[in-house]
């Protein structure tokens, strides 16, 4: 009888349950991992174990069988009963739980294919002839084997009972959550579909909130548009209605012009004997007529019509000596009557009461204040007194009343900036009466009733017309300040202002629009002044201040017949002012002269030329712009 060892080939774990961790099993050995396997599974189990075991499976053991491992002896004869026992009862698949243990070989030797190698492998593996007692210990160790598998087997049928449990429950928890979620679903989709019918209901409620206010919105502006039409209309009868009615006026106030002239023709009849009184300041007068006369009968076809505007006469009125030419009479009430008639129609509307007004006064008075030299400056700002003056909210008389007071209103107090801006100013004013030729006439009315000198005019001082010096004082022009007369010098400073901007304005000729006051009206003036006004310092201070703005345009033009001008004002109006014998005329006489033989009228006046910009190195060189000028009257200002 020969012994066998014995190798079972088990699966590694069950549930994490370690089978075979060690090959090479001894009895005590597999006793002590069974004994942690059963704490284990009473530890870590939710439910009890199905079986008790009775009694311990500790058993003793020599110090060989701990360390060899069991080792079983058989006899040759009961080698394949033990072959076929091992192998139904360990070598079968134990199933558990839906898992398999398989032993699927069972180790008898290293060799079976040789019989000597197999008396050599059972020498060192069989032990020797045992005893009785030996032989009942072996039969004992393999029944507790096989008591201990039947309890394993039992142990993994618990252990799947319960997993199959676990299972199940997790199905149904599975199952309800499933239920739940799809219950979820459809109440989802129920609101989802309540709101979107709210929302299509509060779409359709705004939409046909929004169509209500269209139409409301389309009502209200056909409504006002047929208002403005409306409006539209009876403003322009309004205006027919009062261009008919200016028009009678006009018929009215030429009658009353024609009768008030033939009034004044016999109270001239009857001023013979004053004139006698005044006999040495008409010879004075005469000697001056005779000399422009003369210049004037070789100047060209359109100077040569001004001598019969300039000849002299003395209008007589309360007993004040009025010196004027007849043309520059008729025109001077020509244009009193529109200026009469424009504040008149300024008063019935309102002008002087109604606050608004006032804002369109000051955006006119802002623009006018805000003039530079400069081309851009001046296109813009006549632009912007256009615009204004054309506004419909704001009648346009009351617009050029205001225009022609703010543009006369920049003589008082001049200024430093004054004198460089004067032809900007003069620029403006034309562009603008180009666009609005009423503002002309009531802007020159407006400077002849501040300065008679632009008329020109001059009044006699007489002690029967005026009580007092005072009184010819303000006749002349002189303003009253805190009840007293203002200073010769600041009235003869405001004087020079108003005929420098006189004078600017009539030498200004602007390419594409017509002056309507320029320098035929020029030439005419001076025509008139040295055939009609005397020699003193109001007179002189006119003069000086005209020449300095005018003369450079008014030689370009006239050139030789300008020149002939010139030497009657050196000759006669100089000599004049001299043999009177008043150190205040002095500075004038100086200042006339120097510019008569210095040919100061050949050089182009200071801001003549408005600049590109701000910077004065922008200005054009004189010798470009000179051969510019002559009679082309579209090349100034380029």
């Amino acid at each position: 009888m020969g012994s066998v060892k014995l190798q079972l080939p088990l699966p590694k774990n069950v549930d994490g349950v370690t089978l075979d961790p060690n090959p090479d099993w001894s009895f005590d050995a597999l006793l002590v991992e069974l004994n942690s396997i059963e704490k284990k599974l009473n530890g870590s189990s939710k439910f009890p174990i199905p079986f008790t075991k009775a009694k311990s499976r500790e058993l003793s053991a020599s110090k060989n069988n701990s360390r060899r491992g069991f080792i079983m002896q058989v006899s040759d004869d009961d080698m394949e009963d033990l072959e076929r026992d091992t192998k139904d009862e360990v070598g079968d698949h134990f199933v558990m739980g839906g898992k398999r243990f398989a032993c699927d070989e069972i180790y008898l030797s290293d060799s079976d294919h040789s019989e000597e190698g197999l008396g050599i492998e059972l020498q060192h593996d069989l032990m020797d002839k045992v005893g009785l007692v030996e032989s009942a210990l072996s039969e004992l160790a393999h029944e507790h084997q096989l008591t201990i598998a039947e309890e394993m087997r039992d142990q993994l049928s618990a252990l799947e009972a319960e997993l199959m449990d676990e299972n199940e429950k997790l199905a149904s928890t599975l199952e309800r959550v499933e239920r739940n979620i799809e219950a979820q679903r459809e109440m989802n989709r129920k609101f989802d579909m309540q709101y979107q019918r709210k929302i299509a209901e509060a779409l359709d409620d705004h939409l046909t909130a929004v169509q209500r206010d269209h139409e409301h919105r389309s009502q209200i502006e056909e409504r006002r548009i047929r208002d403005d039409a409306a409006r539209e209309e009876a403003k322009r009868k309004e205006k027919a209605l009062q261009e008919e009615k200016a028009r009678q006026e006009m018929i009215r106030a030429e009658a009353k012009v024609q009768a008030r002239l033939e009034a004044e023709r016999v109270e001239q009849e009857k001023a013979t004997a004053l004139e006698a009184e005044r006999k040495a300041a008409k010879e004075a007068a005469a000697a001056v007529e005779k000399k422009a006369s003369e210049s004037l009968m070789n100047a060209p076809s359109e100077a040569n019509k001004v001598p019969k505007e300039v000849t002299s006469h003395k209008h007589s009125a309360a007993g004040n000596t009025i010196r004027v030419s007849e043309n520059a009479q008729k025109l001077e009430e020509k244009r009193l009557m529109i200026y009469n008639e424009i504040a008149s129609q300024n008063e019935a509307l309102g002008l002087g009461s109604n606050k608004a007004y006032r804002k369109y006064e000051m955006e006119i008075a802002r623009r006018i204040r805000t003039i530079t030299g400069t081309k851009e400056n001046v296109r813009v700002k006549a632009d912007e007194l256009i615009k204004l003056m054309s506004d419909p909210t704001c009648p346009q008389s009351i617009s050029i009343a205001m225009f022609a007071q703010k543009v006369v209103s920049l003589c008082v107090n001049p200024t430093g900036s004054f004198n460089s801006a004067v032809y900007a100013y003069g620029r403006v004013i034309v562009l603008v009466t180009s666009k609005v030729s009423l503002a002309m006439d009531v802007l020159i009315g407006e400077l002849n009733k501040v300065c008679i000198y632009a008329v020109p005019k001059y009044i006699v001082y007489s002690e029967a017309a005026f009580q007092t010096k005072e009184a010819y004082y303000k006749a002349i022009g002189y303003a009253e300040e805190d009840g007293k007369i203002e200073s010769t010098d600041s009235y003869v400073d405001r004087l020079s202002a108003y005929m420098k901007l006189y004078g600017a304005l009539v030498q200004t000729e602007v390419e594409g629009c017509q002056n309507l006051h320029g320098l035929r009206e020029g030439w005419a003036w001076i025509a008139r002044f040295l055939n009609v006004l005397p020699a003193n310092l109001y007179t002189a201070a006119a003069l000086q201040a005209f020449l300095e703005m005018a003369g450079f345009a008014l030689h370009k033009r006239y050139k030789t017949q300008f020149r002939k001008m010139l030497d009657i004002i050196a000759k006669d109006f100089l000599t004049a002012l001299k043999d009177r014998g008043d150190a205040k005329l002095n500075k004038v006489i100086v200042n006339i002269r120097n510019y008569i033989e210095s040919n100061q009228f050949l050089k182009e006046p200071e801001g003549w030329r408005l600049r590109s910009n701000l910077e004065s190195h922008n200005f054009t060189p004189e010798s470009d712009h000179q051969q510019q000028y002559g009679y082309q009257q579209n090349n100034y200002y380029r």
